[in-house]
């Protein structure tokens, strides 16, 4: 035991003895670490926030739009405009068993919302109750729209969260009234504000019974038909169900309005779940890339320690021949300069690790803007980097002190 603190001690003392070359060992090796470790941290920060962004629509949310369709089959120029209509609705909830939900909606962006204190412009929404079932909606006040709402068409609406600010100044608005291109609606609830930062895309919209957007708000310049909607959204049964889900779609919709559902063209349409799936392996490579570059990083400083305790071995090796002539072992030489390189090359790495740690921890009290969140210290990562940092500390010690052990003390002596 005696021996092992000894040993302890003289590798504490040479590496004290050499101050400046210890340093920059060690600093190779804590930058490779805190490269690899913030990184792929930053990756992570980034791919959690663009999946928060993708939360605030709702989960595994599909949209389609009112498109053009060739005239005849096989026409690639002669292009008519058709308009989803409640029928397409209607036949989707009734025909397509991979679709979980389905909601019919009309919009407008031309009404003008008037509050006793100011007025305001934004998107108006007509949809069923059960659209906050599909959309991440969240109530801060007062209440969501319901099965009467729409059975009695009444004029009720449902306020963003920027739009309830702009029209009543910090004043309650749950059951006040305003009025929509001098319509008189009372306001049943508000909404928690989505997202953060300067997009209010999603807070500026309000949201009526789908009915009575119908009675008050029909869309114009949309054709004849009298039940025209603007957007259908709907959600597949399971996430692994979502291609079945959209190929039943098109084929109803292709249906009811006369052209090929197999021309993917004729569609105007969103997945979001195939969004989703595209962004993240975006964001695989990219950690896989960063890590890479960490990991190269951390081989040089690996190389820098076995660098320099290769050195360490060439200035010390009349030191190597006399206590080898004293009697030390083969053993405890090789052990000594395994506990150097070892010692510098895992003290390298909790220093990386503590000051990635540290620098996320100070980054998650910065607001990084939408789509980014702070760092994260990834726990495979850090397992990853204490395994790289294990292999390397053997290597940067083992060799050298191998070389040093099979020294000849006769020779070692002679060696100015």
């Amino acid at each position: 035991m005696r021996l092992i603190f000894d040993i302890f001690g003289q590798t504490l003392g040479t590496l004290w003895g050499h101050k400046l070359r210890s340093f920059l060992t060690m600093f190779g090796i804590a930058w490779g670490v805190f490269s690899l470790l913030l990184l792929v941290g930053l990756g992570e920060g980034f791919r959690s926030g663009n999946k928060r962004q993708f939360d605030t629509l709702g989960e595994n949310v599909m949209f389609i739009w009112s498109s053009r369709a060739p005239v005849m089959q096989g026409s690639f120029t002669a292009l008519r405009q058709y308009y989803l209509t409640d029928r397409d609705y209607r036949d989707i909830l009734q025909e397509a068993p991979s679709v979980g939900a389905v909601a019919p909606v009309i919009r407008r962006n031309d009404i003008r919302a008037v509050s006793d204190y100011f007025q305001a412009s934004g998107e108006v929404m007509g949809v069923p109750e059960m659209f906050n079932h599909i959309r991440y909606l969240p109530i801060k006040e007062g209440r969501w729209l319901n099965q009467m709402d729409l059975a009695q068409k009444r004029a009720v609406i449902v306020l963003g969260d920027e739009t309830q600010r702009t029209l009543f100044l910090g004043r309650p608005a749950v059951g006040s009234t305003i009025l929509l291109n001098g319509v008189q609606f009372e306001v049943i609830g508000t909404l928690q504000r989505i997202g953060h930062g300067d997009n209010n895309t999603q807070n500026l919209k309000c949201f009526m019974p789908f009915t009575t957007m119908r009675e008050y708000f029909r869309l114009t310049n949309v054709g004849e038909s009298p039940d025209v909607i603007n957007i259908i959204e709907y959600q597949p049964k399971t996430r692994a169900l979502h291609e079945a889900a959209k190929q039943e779609v098109h084929q109803i919709i292709a249906r009811n309005h006369g052209f090929d559902p197999s021309n993917p063209d004729s569609f105007d349409e969103w997945d979001t779940v195939n969004t989703v799936d595209q962004v993240g392996k975006i964001f695989d490579a990219m950690n896989a890339f960063l890590g890479s570059v960490g990991l190269v990083t951390l081989g040089l400083g690996a190389i820098g320690i076995i660098n320099i305790m290769l050195v360490a071995v060439a200035d010390r090796t009349r030191e190597i021949g006399l206590r080898k002539a004293l009697g030390a072992t083969n053993a405890s030489i090789m052990f000594q300069f395994f506990v150097e390189g070892a010692f510098l090359t895992l003290l390298s790495g909790v220093i990386g690790i503590a000051g990635a740690a540290g620098l996320m921890a100070l980054l998650s009290r910065v607001d990084l803007g939408d789509g980014f969140d702070p760092p994260k210290l990834v726990a495979s990562t850090a397992a990853l980097a204490v395994v790289s940092l294990a292999i390397a500390g053997v290597v940067a010690g083992l060799y050298p002190a191998r070389r040093a052990a099979m020294l000849q003390p006769v020779e070692a002596l002679r060696k100015e």
